[in-house]
C-alpha cells in the first residue's frame, strides 16, 4: 500500500494590536520540520509493525494550494492529510483527487493541531443524509483519526484489503455460483471488478488422468506426502493413496493459476465430480494452497468469497469459509472439511485427516483450535450488500457427525441479534480481532455493516 503524508501548514506574521494567527502549535518554519520529523518517525514505526506491506513515501509540506495542486496523486494510493493549521482551501486541495484519504489529527500527540477545532460536517460526510454537500466530497467522518496511530493502522490495513481486493482474478473449476443467490457472481464482478476465469472440468480432466499415470509426478506427490504426514501433530486416519493424490491436484491446481497469473481458485461440485476424476477429494488440497499464503475456496460460493479475499488481505493470514449452524446461548457450531491448518500463519495446528463427510472418501483435515482462540467472522446477507460480523472464541474442538474441521464457538456480544440472521449460509473466520479493519473496508466498499459484538 503506498501512502502519502501531508502536512499542511501556515506561517502566519505578527502584526501588532489584531489577531493574526489560528489555533494550533506548527506555524514556524522550524515547527513544520520537526513535524515532518514526528510524523516520519510515527509512520516508519508503523511500518514495522504491519502485517500489510506499506510504502511510506517522503512528507510533503504544503502551505498553498498551487503548491499541491500538480501533486501526481497516480503515484500513491493514500494519502494520509495532516491538517496543522491552513486554510479551507488549502484542505480541499489536499484531499482533492484520491478516493481513499485519511486525515490525522493532533490533540495530545504532538503539537495541537487547528483543524482539531476547524473539520466538521461542513467538510465532512457522514452516515445522515443531508441536503447540502459536504467541502471534502466522499470523505467522511469515519476517515479521520485523533492521536491515535494505532487506529490509523486500523483504517490503512482496511484499505489495503479494499485495493486487494478490487480487480481480484480468481480461477473457478467448474463455474462459479451464489448459495441461494444466483446474482453473486455478476454481483462479484460489477460490485468488486473481481475476474471469474471460468475452467470447465472438460479441460482439466485430460490432465488429471496424465498427472494419475505419471510416474514421475506421483513419485514428487509421494516425496511431499512423507514431509507432510511427518509434520508434528499430523496424524493419518485415511488411505495414504488419497493424500498423495491431493498433492497431484494441488500441482494441478497451482498451474492453474499460474496459467492464469492469479493467486486465487475455488472449485464447485468438490463433493462430486472431481472426486472419480481424481481418485480423491479436494479438501486437504484447498487447505495446502491456504496454508502456502494463496486464497483458495470450495464451493464457488461469490456471496462469501469476496468476504473471504478482504478477510485474507487485512488479517495476512488464512481463512476459513465455513457452514453455519443455528445460533442459541451464545454458541454456534462452524464446520467444513476444507481448512487451513496454518491460521497463525505459521504454526501448523494438529491435525487428523480423515475422509470427507459426506462421501466418506478422500482425504480432508480436521483441525484442532487452541481453546480460547480469538475468531472474527463475516456473514453476508446474500447479495443485498449487507454484512454482519463478530467476534467469537473457540470453546471445543468436537467431533460431531458433521464436516469434519469443527469448533463450538462463544459470540461476543448481542448473540440474540444472530438469530434473525440464520441463512443456512456460509461465513468466513480468522484468527484474531479485525472487525474494526473489516467494518471500515466494507463502508469503503459501500456496503452495509452491523458489528453484532459492538466495539469496533
Amino acid at each position: 500500500l503506498r501512502v502519502q503524508p501531508i502536512l499542511m501548514y501556515s506561517t502566519p506574521q505578527r502584526r501588532e494590536k489584531t489577531s493574526w494567527k489560528s489555533w494550533g502549535g506548527v506555524q514556524t518554519e522550524q515547527a513544520a520540520n520537526e513535524e515532518v520529523a514526528r510524523i516520519t518517525g510515527e509512520l516508519e514505526t508503523l511500518q514495522k509493525e504491519m502485517v500489510c506491506p506499506l510504502d511510506i513515501r517522503p512528507v510533503i509540506k504544503t502551505k498553498s494550494p498551487e503548491q499541491i495542486q500538480h501533486l501526481d496523486r497516480s503515484q500513491f494510493d493514500v494519502a494520509v492529510v495532516y491538517p496543522a493549521t491552513g486554510s479551507g482551501n488549502l484542505l480541499k486541495a489536499c484531499c482533492a483527487g484520491n478516493d481513499s484519504t485519511l486525515i490525522f489529527l493532533r490533540h495530545r500527540s504532538g503539537p495541537v493541531y487547528y483543524w482539531y477545532e476547524g473539520l466538521s460536517v461542513r467538510y465532512l460526510s457522514t452516515d445522515k443524509e443531508r441536503e447540502d454537500d459536504p467541502a471534502l466530497g466522499d470523505i467522511s467522518v469515519h476517515d479521520v483519526v485523533v492521536d491515535d496511530t494505532q487506529e490509523l493502522a486500523a483504517k490503512l490495513r482496511g484499505l489495503y484489503g479494499v485495493k486487494n481486493l478490487l480487480g481480484t482474478k480468481i480461477v473457478a473449476l467448474g463455474g462459479p455460483w451464489g448459495k441461494y443467490a444466483a446474482d453473486a457472481p455478476q454481483l462479484a464482478k460489477e460490485n468488486f471488478g473481481i475476474e471469474i476465469i471460468d475452467v470447465p472440468y472438460s479441460d482439466i480432466e485430460p490432465r488429471i488422468q496424465s498427472l494419475l499415470a505419471d510416474p514421475s509426478a506421483v513419485s514428487k506427490a509421494e516425496r511431499w506426502t512423507d514431509r507432510f504426514l511427518s509434520l508434528p501433530g499430523t496424524e493419518l486416519k485415511t488411505e495414504r493413496n488419497y493424500v498423495v493424490n491431493a498433492f497431484l491436484l494441488y500441482g494441478l491446481m497451482r498451474d492453474l493459476m499460474e496459467e492464469n497469473e492469479c493467486s486465487a481458485f475455488t472449485i464447485k461440485d468438490c463433493m462430486s465430480t472431481i472426486m472419480p476424476m481424481a481418485d480423491t477429494t479436494a479438501c486437504l488440497t484447498l487447505g495446502l494452497l491456504n496454508d502456502e499464503g494463496l486464497l483458495a475456496f470450495c464451493e464457488s460460493d461469490f456471496v462469501i468469497i469476496p468476504a473471504g479475499i478482504l478477510l485474507r488481505h487485512i488479517s495476512g493470514k488464512p481463512v476459513f469459509l465455513h457452514n453455519s449452524t443455528f445460533p442459541h446461548k451464545a454458541m454456534v457450531t462452524c464446520a467444513h472439511c476444507a481448512s487451513p491448518r496454518r491460521f497463525d500463519g505459521d504454526r501448523y495446528e494438529p491435525t487428523e485427516i480423515v475422509t470427507h463427510y459426506e462421501s466418506e472418501f478422500g482425504a480432508s483435515p480436521k483441525v484442532a483450535m487452541p481453546i480460547g482462540q480469538q475468531l472474527t467472522f463475516i456473514d453476508p446477507e446474500y447479495t443485498r450488500g449487507r454484512w454482519l460480523g463478530f467476534r467469537g472464541t473457540v470453546e471445543e474442538n468436537p467431533f460431531y457427525e458433521i464436516c469434519r474441521s469443527q469448533q463450538d464457538v462463544r459470540i461476543e456480544g448481542d448473540w440474540k441479534k444472530l438469530l434473525d440472521e440464520a441463512r443456512d449460509s456460509h461465513w468466513m473466520m480468522a484468527y484474531g480481532d479485525h472487525l474494526e479493519e473489516v467494518g471500515y473496508a466494507a463502508k469503503k466498499l459501500g456496503m452495509e455493516w452491523e458489528n453484532i459484538t459492538g466495539e469496533a
